[in-house]
């Protein structure tokens, strides 16, 4: 039997809190424990009083309004600490795959500095916001109800639209990439009916991968992940022989690509807030959560900055040679064809994993959104397996029909829709610390107010240069989608109006909009 405690916190003035509140959270203790009619007469401050302090025996300690997820029953599909590291690596990185660029923009010098720079204006900020409000808010609808609970749900939705899109767009690339390391191999998959079978049939396949469940993806992710860093390693230990620290040294700052240099470490940098969508699915999310965030910005910082050392320090510099795929060359130099295959096979591996991450961060948001009210209820419906049928085919189907866009199109698009994004969650950030000062949270970045609008200046300031270095094409086709979000969510309520489709609240979530009760847990 599974004895539950209502925990009170002395801040909160609530008179009588057990009395008033055993009424209401009997019926769903009741259920969520399954106590036989013999405990049905008993009240809650007898069952608080079952279990010494400091014991638990495997007991869940519920707070009062806490959030609960609406698959919550379903522990054993919930993911650990260790796939969840790895799902994080996977939304944001996925291994060196991709960093290239950096040193043909900017040489040596900048592109090391940009990879140690970078993660402490951008990657921990958003890090740290990502664990203190997906501990505040542990629900799939992540980033879309942080905005909601601040701004609104209609400022709430428009974040969830460009997020969405934004992802979707994302992982349209990582097909194509994964039969560009094949086509060497392969030439028949450079293009043709035989490509776009290619592409298909891949996607299909990894979709199959994220219907099946999260555990399975996270058990993936983790796999995938040591079989991309591994050759990554081996690589590191035969350079050591051959490295010219002088080599590192090299910088020539009047012949930089800044557009390409910044792009660049923006994309393989950013999209740590993914993981928010997922933590209704995480085991103890409000301790988990921030563990694996720390132990992922290591893990990622580590994957980029070592095979750059390598690459940069053994092998003399041709800047024009440093495109995608240019470590699988080095490889070659450094190792032998055998390494080269390996390095090629590690970037297929990196690709699938970084797919599959992102398709369910996608899927599981549009989830998040329909047990919000905010998408028809049909978006909640979940597979046998605890997955959301619904939002992977929408995702999948999005991939595909965007597969055809090329790689620079595809992040200069995700990018602009990105950072429309994060300036909304940015605002949410410091709006939720004015409005609900006392809210429980978990885990809180120390600072109060003042530090919370610090921390988001250098952010924010990037993402002003990023979208300055866009094209006139790309804010045009990127704004336009921006605008399909903002007529959608009217007409979306018109149809909950007229009830052509049904919508509804999950009755486990607090509501965000009428009281602050949700929050004061």
């Amino acid at each position: 039997m599974v004895t539950t405690k209502l925990e009170t916190k002395s801040s909160i003035d609530i008179p009588n809190v057990q009395q008033e509140v055993a009424k209401v959270q009997n019926d769903k203790f009741l259920q969520n424990t399954q106590i036989g009619d013999d405990q049905k007469v008993k009240d809650l401050p007898q069952r608080e009083a079952t279990i010494p302090m400091g014991e638990c025996n495997d007991a869940e300690y519920i707070q009062i309004n806490e959030v609960v997820s609406p698959s919550r029953a379903n522990n054993d599909r919930k993911l650990s600490l260790l796939p969840l590291v790895f799902l994080i690596f996977y939304e944001v990185s996925g291994g060196p795959f991709g960093v290239e660029d950096t040193v043909q923009a900017a040489g040596p010098l900048l592109a090391l500095v940009g990879f140690l720079f970078f993660p402490i204006i951008w990657s921990i900020p958003e890090a740290l916001i990502t664990a203190e409000l997906g501990t505040m808010f542990p629900e799939n609808s992540g980033y879309v109800v942080w905005v909601s609970s601040a701004l609104g749900p209609y400022w709430g939705f428009q974040q969830g639209w460009v997020k969405w899109l934004s992802g979707v767009i994302d992982n349209a690339l990582y097909p194509v990439l994964f039969l560009d390391y094949l086509k060497s191999g392969i030439p028949a998959l450079g293009g043709g009916v035989p490509r776009i079978i290619a592409v298909v049939g891949i996607t299909l396949v990894l979709t199959y991968m994220n219907y099946r469940g999260l555990t399975i993806v996270g058990w993936v992710a983790v796999l995938l992940g040591i079989l991309s860093i591994l050759p990554f390693v081996v690589m590191g230990l035969i350079s050591i022989p051959k490295l010219r620290p002088t080599r590192w040294l090299v910088a020539d700052v009047h012949n930089v690509d800044w557009n390409l240099y910044l792009n660049t470490l923006f994309w393989n940098l950013n999209y740590w807030d993914s993981i928010s969508t997922l933590v209704g699915e995480v085991r103890n999310p409000k301790k988990t959560l921030p563990k694996a965030l720390f132990y992922a910005v290591i893990l990622v910082v580590l994957s980029y900055f070592f095979p750059l050392l390598a690459g940069t320090g053994a092998v003399p510099l041709e800047r024009d040679l440093w495109t995608d795929g240019y470590f699988s060359d080095i490889a070659k130099i450094l190792g032998g064809v055998w390494l080269r295959w390996w390095i090629q096979g590690a970037a297929a591996l990196s690709n699938m994993g970084t797919f599959v991450a992102e398709m369910s961060s996608d899927s599981f948001q549009l989830l998040g959104m329909a047990e919000r009210g905010m998408l028809p209820e049909f978006f909640a419906k979940r597979s046998r397996h605890g997955t959301p049928l619904i939002g992977i085919l929408f995702s999948a189907s999005g991939v595909i029909l965007l597969s055809w866009m090329s790689f620079q199109e595809i992040v200069a698009a995700e990018n602009f829709l990105y950072c429309f994004g994060m300036i909304l969650e940015f605002i949410a950030f410091v709006r939720l610390r004015i409005k609900f000062p006392n809210a429980s949270r978990p885990f809180k970045i120390p600072g109060g107010t003042i530090g919370a609008i610090l921390l988001c200046i250098p952010p924010t300031i990037l993402v002003g240069v990023v979208l300055a270095f866009s094209t006139v094409k790309v804010m045009i086709i990127s704004l336009a989608a921006v605008a399909i979000g903002l007529v959608m969510q009217p007409c979306l309520k018109r149809i909950e109006k007229k009830r052509w489709l049904k919508f509804s609240i999950s009755p486990d979530l607090p509501d965000i909009h009428h009281d602050n009760g949700g929050l004061l847990h």
